[in-house]
């Protein structure tokens, strides 16, 4: 299928048109290169209007991390795709870049090689997001985008791949023009080129300088090279991608474009043949693939109207972001006075994202108007789906629950946000156990990106679909699993602030094991998120895993003396006042000086590089637990649950993948010696699939 066509034009304007979906592959470079000689080579020709502009082709960045390729001969074929764009260039025809739709990574570097370019004020989205897949660009958009608006300007854009519309682009000075329409926008690009333009760039003009000084003369560079020096040291192993890019800024504005290019090239070949880029992208595409794996429902399964029972943090957070959607949500609490505190703080929230700029006043209050506050279980009459926030106990869930079933649609469905307790024991009093399921959000549920949808034993394939349209909806990626104490998230994220529980109490510095953390790339260091999720909600789980009698895995005795400890010393967490940290009123924080006294720290310290692996492996081994007892079913599954929903450190490409990133020999090689210096639970994992059914039931 032709995905690239170049139409001659009457009055001398040619149209170089690329299909939606065009993908930057090697193919795509090959006709673009062809078509430019056409173009070249036709007198009647004088310009070119591009509409369409390619997508990253992740797919080729597996394969060419998979290919065990040399750097240098992906340098080379890098090199060479950069050459189409900069014959495009400096062939003396101008072209003027006609941007419809979004332009990204590729396809903005695309039009930053065209001589003019006209946007439209709608549907237009540019930027080069290439770092968030641990990529940089490849086709010299870092140089010219540098060459075009400066070092300080550009250096956001690039760092953090930022996103623009077609206004903000303007004002940056990276489209030239925009129009309203795409009529009027091909008008402009033609009139453009019948003005006879220049077709040539201002960097190939003898004297050309790059705006505001180049690598670290500019009079702001210095210090915006020493900043986000900084701000990468902790993770510089960890994702490389960024310190590389600022190598490819720093070193490529101080010679000549062409030999800037290459420089670009190089740095961005060695990124490809890495891992860490692979893992990224790979996470990338399963996340999109669990996002597309939601079956469409009829429209009479669709939830019109939610009831959310609990107006605590958790179930005020799923009603304000099901309402955003444009559902219609009854927050119920115990009585109408806390369930209204509860939207007041909904509406608060809304009305700091409108003075920000991020909502209309209008928009904010639809959203917050569609929550009806009540302490009346007769207003969830006909609610579609009905989910359970409540406290983290089973009576008390069972409780609410059968009080609120009743009042479901004929046609609706049952959740429990429960992050611990299996779902099959929830739904055991239920008259239809086939109708009930479990949504484990995040907190913050606005902020969080992933859903956990959990299937009891009697949970039906109709309503794990139904649960997984709705999360769709919500702009959620889901993954599902199957019942167990604490499904899949919950385990892997008791395993990580349990094994920094276990290390503290071995008389590992809790400092080390804050610090280790932070610099094998997790985003919260354990003690600290421990002190964010209280340690009298962990003494509550594991009291509650010892009255459902479960096996020993599950009552975390490795921790349980420590959470006990801080307990009974009155350190309950951030919310009590303090826990492994004291709180200062200003907002900051520091490690409880007592700790030492709880849990003196022996003479002879480890090294970060094991307390960091320790901390990495251990949920890779709880992993292989779920794996082996049909938790889940998947890598994907562990890997898109661990990083998006409890912060497992992205360039590993997950909790499973962290197996192959470090090596199979290599990993298992630390396990054994975890495991020989008193860390018995780092023994190969045994299958025991006969867990889980007696579990569940739970």
């Amino acid at each position: 299928m032709t995905t690239l066509t170049l139409t001659p034009g009457d009055d001398g304007i040619a149209i170089l048109s690329l299909s939606a979906g065009t993908r930057a592959t090697p193919d795509f470079f090959t006709d673009l290169s062809a078509a430019l000689d056409r173009f070249a080579g036709d007198d009647s020709q004088t310009g070119a209007i591009l509409t369409g502009f390619p997508e990253q082709d992740l797919d080729a960045v597996l394969t060419t991390s998979e290919a065990g390729l040399a750097a240098v001969e992906v340098s080379d074929g890098l090199r060479a795709q950069a050459s189409v764009l900069r014959r495009m260039e400096t062939m003396g025809k101008p072209v003027v870049a006609a941007l419809s739709g979004p332009a990204t990574g590729p396809g903005l570097e695309l039009a930053l090689a065209c001589h003019y370019r006209i946007a439209l004020t709608s549907q237009v989205r540019l930027g080069l997001p290439d770092i968030a897949l641990g990529l940089l660009p490849t086709l010299g958009g870092s140089q010219r985008l540098t060459r075009m608006i400066g070092i300080e300007a550009a250096m956001p854009l690039l760092m953090d791949g930022i996103m623009m519309d077609a206004e903000a682009a303007l004002g940056a000075g990276i489209v030239d023009a925009l129009a309203m329409s795409d009529a009027a926008m091909m008008d402009a690009a033609r009139a453009w080129l019948a003005s006879g333009p220049s077709a040539g760039k201002p960097w190939d003009i003898r004297g050309f300088g790059v705006p505001g000084g180049a690598g670290p003369l500019a009079p702001f560079a210095a210090s915006v090279f020493q900043a986000n020096t900084s701000r990468l040291k902790a993770a510089r192993a960890c994702y490389p991608a960024p310190h590389a890019l600022l190598s490819v800024i720093y070193e490529g504005t101080l010679v000549p474009f062409d030999r800037a290019i290459g420089i670009e090239a190089d740095y961005a070949a060695e990124i490809l043949t890495g891992k860490v880029a692979a893992n990224l992208t790979r996470s990338a595409l399963r996340q999109k693939a669990a996002r597309a794996s939601a079956p469409a429902r009829p429209a009479a399964t669709n939830v019109r109207k939610l009831g959310v029972l609990g107006a605590g943090m958790m179930g005020a957070g799923i009603a304000n972001v099901a309402a955003a959607t444009g559902i219609d949500v009854v927050l119920l609490d115990r009585s109408q006075e806390v369930a209204e505190l509860a939207l007041a703080k909904l509406r608060q929230a809304r009305n700091r994202e409108v003075s920000k700029g991020r909502l209309t006043a209008e928009a904010a209050e639809a959203i917050v108007g569609r929550i009806r506050p009540t302490g009346d279980p007769a207003t969830l009459e006909g609610a579609d789906l009905i989910i359970e926030a409540v406290f983290e106990n089973r009576t008390v869930k069972a409780a609410v629950t059968t009080k609120a079933a009743p009042m479901l649609a004929e046609s609706g469905f049952f959740a429990s946000n429960t992050s611990t307790l299996p779902i099959t024991g929830l739904a055991r009093n239920l008259a239809r156990p086939d109708r009930f399921i479990g949504l484990h959000f995040f907190s913050p549920v606005d902020r969080m990106p992933l859903v956990e949808i959990i299937t009891g034993r009697q949970t039906s394939p109709e309503t794990l679909a139904d649960a997984r349209a709705f999360v769709t909806a919500l702009g959620k990626t889901p993954i599902v699993v199957h019942d167990s104490p604490g499904f899949y998230t919950s385990r892997i994220f008791c395993s990580y602030i349990d094994e920094a529980m276990a290390m503290l109490a071995e008389g590992v510095s809790p400092a080390l094991i804050e610090n280790a953390a932070r610099q094998a790339g997790f985003p919260a260091p354990p003690l600290a998120v421990t002190d964010e999720v209280s340690l009298d909600l962990q003494k509550m789980v594991i009291d509650q895993a010892r009255a459902d009698g479960l096996d020993n895995r599950f009552l975390r005795a490795h921790a349980a003396p420590v959470v006990e400890a801080l307990c009974a010393a009155g350190r309950r967490g951030r919310k009590g006042g303090g826990g492994f940290y004291d709180y200062a009123e200003d907002g900051s924080k520091r490690l409880w000086p007592e700790l030492a006294s709880l849990f003196p720290a022996r003479a002879e310290q480890p090294s970060a590089e094991d307390v960091g692996k320790r901390l990495l492996y251990i949920q890779a081994q709880e992993s292989l637990r779920c794996l082996a007892e049909g938790v889940i079913d998947d890598t994907a599954t562990a890997d898109v649950g661990s990083v998006l929903g409890i912060g497992y450190p992205a360039w590993t490409g997950g909790a499973l993948s962290v197996i192959e990133t470090v090596g199979e020999v290599a990993f298992n090689a630390d396990c054994k010696r975890f495991a020989a210096n008193g860390a018995p639970r780092f023994a190969a994992p045994d299958a025991e699939p006969e867990y889980s059914a007696a579990a569940s039931a739970t």
